[in-house]
């Protein structure tokens, strides 16, 4: 595919929404019936994502339909609200004091029934055991982490649950094979660069050494979705592999143009 339908710049619904359906009908890769690019769409997600967590478990099925997301804001633009709203259970982590007490305002209505929200700075150093206090026995269908930074030391440091799906923001810049995290810093605090997370092949590289595979990225750029690997079966696009799965950074079709460029310290891993 041209390398400028990959990348035009545009923030119009209507063109971005044109840009998309071209690309699937006319670029090969897409058209494997295993992918989830034609399963994907938004209702409260940062992109695409709703559609395809719905996909996902549609295929692999669900243990208690119960969620733990690790940064979300005011929730009004996380991954796990629409689950939420369809019955799901579970736990909204975030440091950020203004967006609890924002949450607090808008979601009464599942507060301490099926919702329980934690103010927390997440690290390596609490996450395990933040987890294992939120979920005593393990059993988790989906762990969504967007922190803009530690992603990947975070999940590196859990082992006390084991979700049947595990949902990562990326770092598209990073293309593979580059496998490199931002090194780590408890203290992080995003600047609004691309100075951030994991690059993809980081992610799929932990994954595997965690017993997951790599299925499928966000049309966006933005997320990446793995799934347990005793659940996978036949359902998704093999090989998992980050060099398969890759989307490129296509930011503008969910807001604003990109991240400008920044840099910093960098662990290769």
């Amino acid at each position: 595919m041209p390398s400028r339908i990959q990348s035009l710049p545009v923030n119009d619904p209507i063109l971005q929404a044109q840009f998309r359906e071209t690309l699937l009908r006319l670029d090969p890769r897409y058209s494997d019936p295993k992918r989830l690019y034609k399963f994907a769409y938004k209702v409260y997600s940062q992109d695409d994502t709703d559609g395809s967590i719905a996909e996902i478990f549609r295929r692999i099925g669900t243990d208690r339909r119960n969620f733990i997301e690790i940064g979300v804001e005011n929730g009004l633009e996380c991954n796990t609200l629409h689950l939420l709203m369809q019955g799901w259970s579970g736990h909204w982590i975030d440091s950020d004091e203004k967006s609890m007490s924002q949450i607090q305002g808008k979601f009464g209505m599942y507060l301490g029934s099926t919702l329980h929200t934690r103010h927390q700075l997440v690290s390596a150093e609490n996450a395990n055991t933040l987890l294992s206090r939120l979920c005593p026995d393990g059993v988790l269908d989906l762990l969504s982490i967007d922190i803009d930074g530690n992603d990947y030391w975070v999940w590196n440091a859990i082992s006390s649950v084991h979700p049947r799906v595990v949902m990562m923001e990326y770092n598209a810049t990073w293309r593979p094979p580059l496998s490199v995290t931002i090194e780590y810093n408890p203290r992080h605090k995003w600047d609004g660069t691309n100075y951030f997370g994991a690059s993809l092949s980081a992610l799929a590289s932990l994954a595997e050494k965690k017993g997951y595979s790599l299925v499928g990225c966000s049309f966006a750029g933005v997320n990446a979705y793995f799934v347990r690997n005793d659940l996978c079966g036949g359902h998704f696009a093999a090989p998992f592999t980050a060099e398969n799965h890759y989307e490129p950074p296509r930011y503008w079709m969910i807001g604003p143009a990109g991240h400008p460029p920044g840099f910093g310290r960098l662990s290769s891993v």
